[in-house]
């Protein structure tokens, strides 16, 4: 049997701590494809937002934390959830400056198939 659909990775986008501030900075470049998985690690010892546009606060990440979502689990290439391809992901603390850690993105999504 063989399947035409396969996982590929993105590089991994990562910030230090050291930048890091009350300002929302983009977390790498966009993604680049239709991401299916995506998992956000917050190694820092502070609390950290999330924002998919740059404005909004839409997640909230704990320090020695991640949060993985599975948007298309057991879906075909085309089928299921997805983020955006040029989707730019920002982080910004919650209330202090980090002091140690990073926060880091990796990104799954389809290749191949029909």
């Amino acid at each position: 049997m063989a399947f035409g659909t396969r996982v590929a990775f993105e590089e991994i986008r990562e910030l230090d701590f050291g930048d890091i501030s009350g300002t929302y900075v983009a977390l790498g470049i966009p993604l680049t494809q239709h991401t299916r998985l995506i998992s956000l690690s917050n190694s820092t010892d502070e609390e950290l937002y999330i924002s998919f546009n740059g404005t909004t606060n839409h997640l909230r990440l704990a320090h020695n934390s991640f949060k993985l979502f599975d948007l298309s689990a057991n879906k075909v290439r085309d089928d299921g959830l997805f983020i955006a391809a040029a989707t730019q992901v920002y982080v910004k603390e919650v209330s202090s400056t980090p002091s140690s850690g990073s926060v880091w993105m990796e990104v799954l999504y389809a290749e191949g198939g029909k």
